[in-house]
């Protein structure tokens, strides 16, 4: 009687199927790593311009409505990710366009937010002695400047 024998297991057809299926996930995962967390970045500089505005807001309401240099206003900013190295207050001229520094949020007083027109330099307009704008840079969308208004 002729019997054939089967052995249990994979062949070599099935093992490279598997190993090639999971190296591109492995790739799929690696390539899109780096945008997420670019992503994650730009969510916590928006959360400190939010952080920044309100300690401005803080200060002029318990100075009489006076605005505070960089070092009076490091006191009431709290709460800043790794990704602001640093906080200033600046001064805007007549309808300047603002081109923020990586890593840097800051404050412009007696001014409001314009319309981005090119990415990266946000144009800020007059604003009263009371308004202000908050303004940094993001790492997407082409280093676009993100600013708010107080």
């Amino acid at each position: 009687m002729n019997v054939l024998r089967k052995e249990k297991g994979f062949t070599i057809i099935e093992v490279v199927l598997v190993l090639a299926i999971a190296g591109l996930i492995f790739l799929m995962v690696f390539i899109a790593l780096p945008a997420l967390q670019s992503s994650q970045r730009d969510t916590a500089r928006k959360n400190d311009v939010s952080a920044v505005a309100a300690g401005v807001t803080q200060y002029t309401s318990n100075n009489r409505g006076a605005f505070p240099t960089t070092a009076q206003l490091a006191s009431y900013v709290k709460n800043v990710s790794d990704n602001t190295t640093s906080v200033l207050v600046g001064t805007a001229g007549a309808n300047p366009g603002v081109t923020p520094v990586d890593g840097v949020v800051t404050v412009y007083q007696k001014a409001v937010c314009g319309t981005q027109v090119t990415i990266g330099t946000i144009p800020l307009t007059a604003g009263t002695t009371r308004q202000y704008a908050v303004v940094t840079k993001l790492e997407s969308g082409g280093k676009a400047a993100y600013c708010q208004d107080s």
